[in-house]
């Protein structure tokens, strides 16, 4: 069997890019208690991966843009990356070691689900993405690449939505969200 893995764009040679001194440094952090947000089974940090290290969030979430679910990243796509790279600090070295051991015993985490939606109501992705582009994501999910913890930020209650539709004039037909 041969396995390819296609790297985000900050890889290169088994090296991540180097930091420009003018992009965004995400911050250590000693003490995860007083952060938002449920505690996941890895330490995933949007600010390093998003924000840090400019990976696009369609890179891990894939399907956003065909489906109506934005899909969790497989576990081959974070062991991509993580086969080569190792973590700059004492933390983050025992988070990917977590990615690692989830490769070598196919047991991918059990990610705690942040943004859900009634029975009632549907978003689709691919819909969203589609009209509002790749970039739109921070819109229901906030500022992402700043974000060491993700927690959800929008009420996703019908108001708020209703908001959005108003402000990029698009449809408000009932059913377009409820069927």
């Amino acid at each position: 069997m041969v396995l390819i893995l296609a790297l985000p764009p900050v890889v290169a040679n088994g090296q991540q890019a180097p930091v420009a001194s003018s992009r965004y440094k995400a911050p250590v952090i000693s003490d995860t208690g007083a952060l938002k947000g449920p505690r996941q089974p890895i330490f995933f940090r949007h600010d390093i991966h998003a924000g840090q290290d400019q990976i696009p969030c369609m890179y891990c979430h894939y399907s956003a843009a065909i489906s109506t679910e934005p899909g969790l990243p497989s576990l081959q796509t974070c062991f991509g990356c993580h086969q080569l790279i190792s973590g700059s600090t004492p933390s983050h070295q025992a988070e990917i070691k977590k990615v690692r051991d989830a490769w070598r015993d196919r047991k991918p985490p059990e990610w705690i689900r942040v943004y859900a939606l009634p029975g009632f109501a549907r978003f689709p992705h691919m819909r969203h993405i589609k009209a509002l582009g790749t970039q739109s994501c921070t819109t229901c999910h906030g500022d992402v690449q700043h974000t060491p913890q993700i927690e959800q930020v929008s009420t996703l209650r019908m108001g708020w939505c209703i908001q959005c539709h108003i402000k990029n004039n698009v449809s408000r037909d009932c059913s377009v969200c409820h069927y």
